[in-house]
């Protein structure tokens, strides 16, 4: 599944981007639904993002600490990006917990998602599409310098 806007909302979609090995898929066959669709629809959106955002280079899939995880080898321009279902339920996107990646999207959404700390932003099963957007875009640019 993917994301696709919906006004300013995200709504699940069909992905076709084959996982890039065997064990990612067993993390997400394992995940039970409906957090699976959603952790599908934020992988969907990683590459996407990736894919249109200059200075990223080729993003790896693997697993880090038996979860989906996204980083950038090539340009080193991010910090890792994880999926996984934390134990309240829903789907949870993690980076790094000594990044500002979670504390500098709290600060320009107050209110507007709910935090793990300053490792994840807890989601349900629809979120909007521009600010993920945002928030992933930062990630996988972290360690980039400014211009």
């Amino acid at each position: 599944m993917g994301l696709q806007a919906q006004g300013r909302h995200a709504v699940l979609t069909d992905p076709a981007r084959p996982f890039q090995s065997p064990d990612v898929e067993a993390a997400f066959d394992a995940f039970p639904e409906p957090a699976r669709g959603t952790l599908l629809a934020l992988r969907a959106l990683i590459f996407e993002v990736a894919a249109e955002t200059p200075g990223v280079g080729a993003i790896e899939e693997t697993l880090k600490w038996g979860q989906p995880a996204y980083l950038t080898p090539e340009t080193k321009s991010g910090t890792t990006i994880r999926l996984g279902m934390p134990k309240t339920g829903g789907a949870a996107l993690y980076t790094h917990c000594q990044t500002t990646v979670m504390s500098d999207f709290r600060a320009l959404f107050p209110g507007e998602f709910t935090f793990d700390g300053n490792r994840a932003v807890l989601f349900d099963t629809s979120a909007d599409i521009e600010k993920l957007r945002m928030l992933i875009r930062h990630a996988l640019t972290y360690h980039r310098p400014l211009p």
